[in-house]
């Protein structure tokens, strides 16, 4: 995100906000088709990366910020490490999951907001959430 500041002459110049644009994901290549499905459930659509990664990698993207596929044999997926996604309709979305076989693991509400974690095909784990934490509790 740009936004003008004052500089130290008087002038404006261009600032920009740190923000996350991307996750990249080690996914085995047969794994590739059910990764994708799994984030176009979540609400990401494919875009199309560089031609010089094409072959490597699968990008999807929701908003501003995306998801890289990384074609890898013998991909890791940390255990506990995860993206987290809020959701536009959080049951809706939870219930496409199971009805496409995932199992989705509600967890404690720890800011009254309803959260979940699945796991997406090649066990990467991700948090579903309703809402973001507010600012007391971010």
């Amino acid at each position: 995100m740009v936004t003008r500041a004052p500089d130290a002459h008087g002038g404006l110049v261009d600032t920009f906000a740190p923000v996350i644009h991307h996750v990249a994901l080690e996914t085995a290549p047969a794994d590739g088709a059910a990764a994708e499905q799994f984030w176009r459930l979540l609400g990401f659509r494919p875009v199309k990366p560089p031609p010089t990664l094409s072959d490597r990698a699968a990008w999807l993207q929701s908003g501003q910020t995306q998801i890289h596929l990384l074609w890898t044999e013998g991909p890791v997926a940390p255990p506990k490490g995860h993206a987290a996604v809020v959701l536009d309709d959080y049951d809706h979305t939870l219930a496409r999951l199971r009805d496409a076989g995932y199992e989705v693991e509600p967890r404690e509400e720890h800011w009254a907001a309803a959260r979940a974690f699945v796991r997406a095909p090649g066990g990467h784990r991700v948090e579903v959430m309703a809402a973001p934490p507010d600012a007391q509790h971010a």
